[in-house]
């Protein structure tokens, strides 16, 4: 499928690398563990498309919290860098499939929810990093993937027409928001969205459980 496009987009959490794991920990021990509060069943799927500012104010409004947006990012970015540099690993086949579309000359972009501090080190460890052409953030676009605007900063990037572009994601609100810049969307299964998966296919023009699927 990639042939019919120029660039590749891939999201990184739940698509390229396997952080299911981490986020429920982080989840786990900031909700249960230090404020006595369980995690709700609809929480991870409430935030999945926010930006790292948008998930703070999100759960201080709906747990009724005393700290600031800036407090909880700090205590998460704690928790989270040692895990991203670490432990964090890279899906089945991902290292080859990339490296397989940057040998037909495609261009290659990063575009994450992730901060730069769980990314870069992530991919590094990963040994993909040097594959990528450019990075891009919700950080950066000042919004969350409940907007296109991070996906056109990663088009913009790379220098490649939205309409020439191949997004892959594992989130639904996240590919309905790609989908409206333009760019094909290939949806990737994560056990962490397995709930959504068939709202997931419904919205994406290609499907895949996992990339052995393309390699």
């Amino acid at each position: 499928m990639i042939e019919a496009f120029d660039a590749a987009i891939f999201d990184m959490d739940g698509t390229i690398l396997d952080s299911l794991g981490v986020w429920e920990k982080i989840d786990n021990d900031f909700l249960e563990k230090k404020r006595g509060i369980a995690v709700p069943p609809d929480y991870v799927h409430a935030i999945s498309a926010m930006s790292f500012e948008e998930i703070a104010r999100y759960t201080i409004q709906r747990f009724n919290l005393s700290e600031s947006p800036e407090a909880l990012m700090r205590e998460w970015t704690d928790m989270a860098e040692h895990e991203y540099a670490n432990n964090i690993k890279i899906k089945p086949y991902v290292k080859e499939y990339i490296q397989k579309i940057k040998a037909m000359g495609k261009k290659i972009a990063l575009c994450t929810s992730s901060p730069k501090s769980f990314y870069e080190p992530a991919v590094k460890n990963n040994g993909i990093y040097d594959l990528f052409d450019a990075f891009a953030n919700t950080c950066e676009a000042g919004v969350g993937k409940n907007s296109p605007k991070v996906y056109l900063l990663a088009a913009e990037k790379i220098g490649v027409a939205p309409q020439k572009c191949l997004v892959f994601e594992d989130v639904a609100a996240a590919a309905q928001c790609a989908k409206k810049t333009g760019m094909a969307v290939c949806g990737v299964y994560d056990e962490r969205s397995r709930m959504h998966k068939e709202r997931l296919k419904e919205i994406c023009d290609y499907y895949i459980d996992g990339f052995e699927d393309v390699i």
